[in-house]
């Protein structure tokens, strides 16, 4: 610690016990440095539930192909931070973002970042975890070559750092616009920074990165005036500068635009050595951030930084959570990464910026992007529908058939942020989240809007192949790349529409889906017992071999091992072709049990957290390990999930065995801790597993409580030996999910011995579209 801070000002931001968090709370169980080491790409910093700022720090920015590492822009294996930015991705495979970096410093200004192994060589600064603290909604770090300390809250739309600089020390903040994640040299396409008065500067950002054509627009209000301003663009080789404007130097202009602008703002010494800057957004305009200033009056840090806590503890608090220590943490931490996207993304007036990149106007909802939805279906939305207010999950139906009605192409978004499409993964995976919603009777959405914009994705020949899936019941290899993948998971969504439409009574269009549904067959190889993709003339593609993975081969992000798996609307269809009950346990005991080369897969760095050919860092696999249930062994799915958690989770910051992806890898352990799986959205039935945690009750949106008792739950109690519900004997191997809304109680007497017998009969077994 710096002779020169004031007295007490580190302990006061580092302090334990939390200032604004009591330590019993929800959010004082969460560790929001898990994942931010490894492949996880977490990021430590201050965020809302859902929210449309994610203020944090960010340690390096490299140019993209060398960016993996720092997808969220933090790693907490570094031990310099850049500088503080307003817009991260948490647990993303591939990036974007850092918009508007401010770094706090004094003395002498460097206009570059300089380099990590180089300290003092530009505006950078070292840090030490020793002295750095967070917890949700807040953040903080000692700078230690710049000599301040930072703390971070924030709201909804706003961002709002608080520093305290050396006694005597002038206060000083670089704002640099041409930091981005995920960085090439023309990725800035044009930017703005404009002086309105002596504390507030506005400005905007457009990138040509992961969304091209990104807006962003932002208000900076500061708590002193500004002495000394000097705005700079740092391009080089400008052909074209048109006229001198008014001013004699950089320090004069009100207004400087460019594509790599820089500012250097000086605020003399502060009486209290304390400088406040707050930090509003807008996919919309200056003027909309200006506005968005509004949400956070005044410069009362500590009554932001518990009013972030407060947010995070009502959210967490849907569900109260008694486990042994290190297992609590990792599950309210899953909780936490659960609540980050799809985050909010309109203005408060509702104005936001849809995939045309035209300003739209919400009515009746809050827009929210940043929909991974490749990954998010699968659990991260089920999980939400059940601790999250309906109206928040409709807002995220509302958005997502916004965005078609929008859509230059009229589908829906397939993987999208701030408004934007980005064409990444595959599959039209809007389609089972809204699916999944109208099935479990959320209100507030037009159903027959929503069913409109989901088989106008499901029937739009150009994307990904459909116009041959839809002629030929599958995708041909030699006319579209990943094509085994692609037919599967079409046939996937397929069903979930046929699950809506037959409720609404369309049943033509129940009939049509339900028969697509089934073409995940044509692409069933039952003599290799693998998935295989076949060319256009129907024949399997030649040579196979079911370790290949590639991208751009037969299947995405994976190979034959990890999606032969995937008809989870159908595995009564699966154990047939396999053979019965018995192949289908023998499969996936293959699975999880072969001896795998650690270099089959270390070209592919989404193919992580092997066990086997079992790969739990990518959701291929993720549903994996509840199909015995299907065959009539649920004491093997017991088993596999408890090899599972203890291999592929834990609480250093390296705790994730894979990208988090905007929180699924984490709503997978959230589930899988309190006993039950969705393995199939849209079903309305989640497969019981085992459970990790010795109680936990669930706060519904509904107002009721559903409570799950594990007894006798040890390491050495790893199977379950009976299941009760409200008393009375449960034989089914699955929970309905108007069982859990109506309340009640789940308990799970454990036991060191599997109960074979338990779920054996088919009639115990989970939903399939065809009979077993």
């Amino acid at each position: 610690m710096s002779k020169y801070l004031p007295a007490g000002a580190l302990a006061l931001v580092l302090a334990l016990p939390a200032i604004a968090i009591a330590q019993t709370s929800p959010a004082a169980a969460v560790d929001v440095f898990i994942g931010t080491g490894g492949d996880g790409h977490t990021f430590p910093g201050a965020t809302r539930p859902f929210g449309m700022v994610q203020l944090s720090p960010d340690t390096q920015v490299r140019p993209f192909r060398q960016s993996y590492p720092w997808a969220s822009g933090y790693r907490y294996d570094d031990d310099s931070i850049l500088g503080f930015s307003h817009t991260h991705f948490s647990g993303s495979g591939h990036s974007d973002l850092g918009d508007v970096l401010l770094m706090p410093y004094s003395g002498e200004t460097k206009w570059e970042p300089g380099y990590p192994e180089r300290p003092f060589s530009g505006y950078r600064s070292r840090f030490s975890h020793k002295e750095e603290r967070a917890e949700p909604g807040y953040y903080a770090v000692r700078l230690s070559d710049n000599e301040v300390d930072v703390e971070l809250t924030a709201s909804e739309r706003v961002g709002l750092h608080r520093y305290r600089y050396a006694k005597g020390a002038e206060a000083k903040v670089m704002l640099d616009l041409r930091s981005s994640i995920y960085d090439y040299a023309a990725k800035n396409l044009w930017s703005r920074l404009r002086v309105r008065d002596n504390t507030l500067i506005t400005g905007m950002r457009e990138t040509r990165g992961w969304a091209a054509g990104r807006q962003l627009y932002f208000a900076i209000q500061f708590s002193h005036p500004l002495t000394v301003r000097s705005l700079r663009n740092m391009e080089r080789d400008v052909e074209y500068k048109g006229f001198a404007g008014p001013g004699s130097g950089p320090g004069d202009k009100a207004q400087v635009e460019g594509k790599a602008l820089v500012g250097a703002l000086e605020f003399g010494v502060p009486s209290d050595g304390q400088l406040q800057v707050k930090v509003a957004i807008s996919g919309v305009s200056e003027e909309g951030a200006i506005a968005n200033l509004a949400e956070m009056p005044g410069w009362d840090f500590d009554a932001e930084r518990a009013k972030a806590s407060a947010a995070w503890n009502e959210a967490l608090g849907a569900v109260a959570i008694e486990a042994a220590p290190e297992m609590r943490k990792m599950t309210y931490t899953a909780l936490y990464h659960s609540m980050l996207a799809p985050s909010l993304y309109m203005d408060r007036d509702g104005r936001y910026r849809g995939p045309d990149n035209e300003v739209h106007q919400a009515s009746g909802f809050r827009y929210h992007s940043t929909f991974s939805l490749w990954d998010t279906y699968r659990a991260l939305h089920p999980l939400l529908t059940l601790i999250q207010p309906e109206q928040r999950n409709v807002d995220f139906v509302r958005s997502l058939i916004a965005s078609q009605q929008a859509s230059p192409y009229g589908i829906l978004p397939v993987w999208q942020f701030h408004g934007l499409e980005t064409w990444c993964m595959i599959g039209y995976h809007a389609v089972p989240v809204i699916a999944d919603a109208y099935m479990k009777g959320l209100k507030g959405f037009d159903a027959e809007e929503a069913l409109k914009a989901m088989t106008a994705s499901a029937e739009y020949g150009p994307y990904g192949g459909l116009q041959y899936y839809m002629k030929l019941g599958y995708v041909p290899i030699d006319l579209e790349p990943e094509a085994a993948s692609k037919t599967v998971e079409y046939a996937f969504d397929d069903w979930t529409i046929a699950r809506m439409a037959e409720k609404m009574g369309k049943k033509d269009i129940a009939a049509r889906y339900y028969k697509r549904a089934q073409n995940y067959r044509n692409s069933f190889d039952v003599k290799t017992g693998f998935l295989r993709a076949r060319k256009s003339d129907g024949q399997f593609r030649e040579p196979f071999n079911p370790v290949l993975s590639n991208f751009g081969s037969d299947y995405t992000e994976g190979s034959a091992w990890q999606y032969s798996w995937y008809m989870p609307h159908d595995n009564a269809g699966l154990i047939k072709m396999l053979g019965g009950d018995r192949a289908l346990q023998d499969k996936i005991d293959q699975v999880f049990d072969a001896k795998v080369d650690e270099n089959v897969y270390a070209h592919m760095e989404d193919i992580s957290g092997l066990i086997g050919h079992y790969a739990h860092g990518n959701e291929p696999s993720h549903h994996v390990a509840y199909l015995y249930n299907y065959a009539g062994a649920p004491w093997k799915t017991q088993a596999r999930l408890t090899q599972v958690v203890a291999s592929q989770y834990d609480t250093t910051p390296a705790g994730l065995s894979g990208n988090d992806d905007l929180g699924q890898m984490s709503a997978w352990l959230a589930f899988t801790a309190l006993g039950f799986y969705p393995v199939a959205p849209g079903s309305n039935e989640y497969v019981i597993g085992r459970p990790f945690l010795d109680k936990a009750e669930l706060n519904l949106p509904n107002g009721k409580r559903f409570t799950i008792r594990a007894l006798g739950l040890s390491k050495e109690n790893i199977y379950v030996a009976g299941v009760t519900l409200n008393g009375k004997p449960l034989a089914q191997t699955f929970l309905r999910h108007d069982q859990i809304t109506a309340g009640g109680e789940l308990v799970f007497t454990m036991s060191a011995q599997p109960n074979k017998d338990w779920g054996k009969a088919t009639s115990a077994r989970p939903y399939t579209q065809t009979a077993y």
